[in-house]
C-alpha cells in the first residue's frame, strides 16, 4: 500500500514538530552564546563596580559616556538595521542578483555610521552635556566628555557588528552572531584586570574624589584603560564576523551602485524605524537627566544625607544590565530565529502560519518572561549581591529596588519586541512610530512626576517604574493593531498559556522569598561572604522556584516549556541510552 499523494509518513515528524525542533535548536544555539556572553559580562561588570564603585560620582560619569554610543546605536543603527533589514535582506538572497543588493545595504550602512560617528565624537562635549543634569560640577562634567571621546566610536562597530550578524541571520548563521560578544567580554576582563592591578580598587567608605582632586586623579592612561579597551572589545566582536561570513560562502564586496529604486523600499522602512528610534531616546534623554541629578538633589534637600547612599544613573544601569539578562538569554534567542521563518511566511503570504508563529513566539516567551519576573522579584537582593560582590550594603540595596521596578515589565518587553519585529516584516514602520509616541510620553511622563512630587531617594526606583509602565503601553497597542492587520492573533490561547503561566509562578515565587527569609543575608556582608551567600540564596531559591513551577505548569497540562527545552531534553534522553 503507497502512501497518498503529499502525505507524510508516519515515521516523519510533522511540519509543526520540525518547526518546533528547528526553533529549540536555533534557540539553544544562541541562548548559549548570550549565556557564556553573559556570564563574562557580569564578572567584567562585577569588576567594573569594585573599579569605580556605583553610587559614586566617577560611575555616573562613565555611565553617561557609555551610554551615548548605546543609544546613538539605537538612534542610527539598531532600530534600523537589527529590525527593519532581515527582510529586506532575506527578500534579497531569494533572487538570482541579490547578493549585490545586499553589498549595497551593507556599504551604505557602514559609510553612513563612520560619517555619524567622526561627527558624534567631535561633538562629544555637547552630548554629554544632553544627558547630563546641571547640578554636576565641571570636573565631573569634564571627566564625562574624557570617557565619551573613548567610547562614542564604538557605534561604528556597533553597526558593522549588527550588519554582518543580519547577513548570518539572514542565512541561518545564528550561532557567530550570539557568540561574538564573548569577544568584546574577554577583552574587557583584562583591561579590568590590568587596570585594578595598576591603580587598584574602589576603596570603601573614603570621600569620593572632587574638585581638582578628581582631575588630577583620572589621568589621560587611566581613563584610556578603562574606556578605550571596552571600545577595543567592540571592534574585535564585529571585525571577528568576518570569518564565519566567509565560510557561510558570503564575501562581502563594495557596491556603490544599483537600479534606480532597488533601495526604495529600504529607505521606507528606514525612515519610520528612524523616527521611532528617535522618538524613543528622548525618554531615555530625560529617565537619565533625572536618574543622574538624584544624589545632588538629595544632598542638597539633606546635607547630612551619607555618601553613596542615594541611587543615579550608573544604579539605573547596573539594575538594566540585570534585567535584561533573562530577555537577552531567551527572548532575544526566540524573536532572532523566528523572525526569519515569520519573514519567509510573509514573502509566501502564508498569513495563517504567521499568525501561527507569533502566537507560538508569544506562548514561548510569556512561559520565561513571567517566570523570570516572578524570580526576579523574590530574590533581587541575592541577585545584585551576585552581580556586584564589593558594591556597599546601601549600594545593592537601591540597585535591588530599581531591579524590581524594572522586572515588572519584563513579560511586557518580550511581547512587545516580538510584536516589534512583526511590523518591520511587514513594513509597517509607521505604525512603530505612532505606538511610540504614547510610549515616550509615559516614560517622561511619570519620570516628571518622580522628579516633582517624590523624595530624590525614590526617583531612580520611580524612572524604572516609568519604563515598565512604558512596556506595557507599547505592547497593548502594538497587539491591538496587529490583531487588526492579521485579522486575529490565537489570542484565546495566547491568554490562556500566559495565565497558566502566573499561576505557577506565584506561589512559585511566593515559595522562593519565604525560603531567602531564613538564609544568610547577602545584603550586608561584602566581599567573599556575602557572595557565597547570594549563590546559596540564588541557588536555593532558585530550584525551589523551578521545581514548584515545573510542576505546575506539568500539571496545567502547558507544552510551550518543553518546545524550546527540547534540545536539552533529547541530548539527556541519548546520554541515559
Amino acid at each position: 500500500m503507497t502512501d497518498a499523494p503529499g502525505a507524510i509518513p508516519p515515521s516523519d515528524p510533522a511540519p509543526s514538530e520540525l518547526r518546533a525542533k528547528s526553533l529549540g535548536k536555533n534557540t539553544a544555539i544562541m541562548a548559549s552564546g548570550t549565556l557564556v556572553s553573559r556570564v563574562l559580562g557580569l564578572v567584567r561588570n562585577a569588576m567594573l563596580v569594585a573599579a569605580i564603585g556605583v553610587n559614586v560620582g566617577v560611575a555616573d560619569a562613565y555611565d553617561i559616556a557609555n551610554k551615548l554610543p548605546n543609544t546613538l546605536y539605537a538612534v542610527v543603527a539598531a532600530g534600523v538595521i537589527n529590525a527593519a533589514l532581515v527582510p529586506q535582506i532575506l527578500k534579497a538572497f531569494g533572487r538570482r542578483d541579490g547578493k549585490r543588493t545586499v553589498d549595497r545595504i551593507l556599504t551604505v550602512g557602514t559609510v553612513i555610521s563612520l560619517g555619524v560617528t567622526v561627527v558624534l565624537t567631535i561633538a562629544a562635549p555637547l552630548l554629554v552635556m544632553a544627558y547630563a543634569p546641571s547640578n554636576w560640577s565641571p570636573e565631573l562634567m569634564a571627566l564625562a566628555v574624557a570617557f565619551a571621546l573613548w567610547c562614542i566610536p564604538q557605534l561604528l562597530f556597533y553597526a558593522i557588528y549588527t550588519l554582518f550578524g543580519q547577513v548570518l541571520n539572514a542565512k541561518e548563521q545564528f550561532g557567530p552572531y550570539m557568540w561574538a560578544p564573548v569577544v568584546n567580554n574577554i577583552i574587557g576582563i583584562v583591561g579590568l584586570a590590568a587596570y585594578l592591578v595598576v591603580f587598584g580598587p574602589q576603596i570603601k567608605g573614603v570621600p569620593a574624589l572632587t574638585g581638582d582632586a578628581l582631575t588630577i586623579a583620572w589621568t589621560p592612561f587611566r581613563i584610556a584603560l578603562i574606556a578605550g579597551v571596552a571600545t577595543l572589545g567592540i571592534a574585535a566582536q564585529a571585525l571577528i564576523l568576518i570569518w564565519p561570513m566567509v565560510r557561510g560562502g558570503y564575501r562581502f564586496a563594495w557596491v556603490w551602485r544599483g537600479p534606480k529604486g532597488e533601495l526604495s523600499g529600504v529607505r521606507t522602512v528606514i525612515s519610520w524605524a528612524l523616527g521611532a528610534v528617535l522618538i524613543e531616546q528622548l525618554g531615555v534623554l530625560w529617565a537619565t537627566r533625572v536618574a543622574a541629578a538624584a544624589p545632588a538633589a538629595a544632598l542638597a534637600a539633606d546635607p547630612s544625607t551619607p555618601a553613596g547612599s542615594i541611587a543615579g544613573n550608573a544604579a539605573y544601569f547596573q539594575g538594566l544590565l540585570i534585567y535584561l539578562v533573562p530577555h537577552s538569554l531567551i527572548t532575544v534567542s526566540i524573536v532572532t530565529a523566528l523572525t526569519t521563518s515569520m519573514s519567509r511566511l510573509w514573502v509566501a503570504h502564508d498569513i495563517t502560519g504567521l499568525r501561527a508563529e507569533i502566537s507560538r513566539g508569544l506562548r514561548t516567551i510569556g512561559i520565561f518572561t513571567i517566570f523570570a519576573t516572578v524570580v526576579t522579584i523574590a530574590i533581587a537582593p541575592s541577585i545584585t549581591r551576585l552581580m556586584n560582590p564589593s558594591a556597599s550594603p546601601a549600594e545593592v540595596t537601591s540597585v535591588s529596588q530599581v531591579l524590581i521596578a524594572l522586572a515588572l515589565g519584563l513579560a511586557a518587553l518580550g511581547a512587545m519586541v516580538l510584536i516589534k519585529r512583526v511590523y518591520f516584516i511587514l513594513e509597517d514602520a509607521k505604525a512603530i512610530f505612532m505606538i511610540h509616541i504614547p510610549m515616550t510620553v509615559v516614560l517622561i511622563g511619570v519620570s516628571l512626576a518622580v522628579r516633582q512630587y517624590m523624595d530624590p531617594k525614590w526617583w531612580v526606583v520611580g524612572v524604572a517604574l516609568g519604563l515598565s509602565l512604558s512596556n506595557v503601553m507599547g505592547v497593548l497597542l502594538r497587539t491591538w493593531g496587529l490583531r487588526n492587520r492579521l485579522g486575529g492573533l490565537d489570542g484565546r490561547n495566547i491568554m490562556r498559556t500566559h495565565a497558566k503561566a502566573l499561576a505557577g509562578a506565584v506561589p512559585a515565587g511566593l515559595a522562593g522569598w519565604a525560603l531567602t527569609l531564613v538564609l544568610p543575608d547577602p545584603v550586608n556582608n561584602t566581599g567573599v561572604v556575602g557572595f557565597a551567600a547570594a549563590v546559596t540564596n540564588i541557588a536555593a531559591s532558585g530550584l525551589l522556584m523551578l521545581v514548584i513551577y515545573a510542576l505546575i505548569l506539568r500539571m496545567l497540562r502547558t507544552p510551550e516549556l518543553g518546545e524550546v527545552m527540547s534540545p536539552v531534553t533529547r541530548r539527556i534522553s541519548r546520554r541515559v541510552r
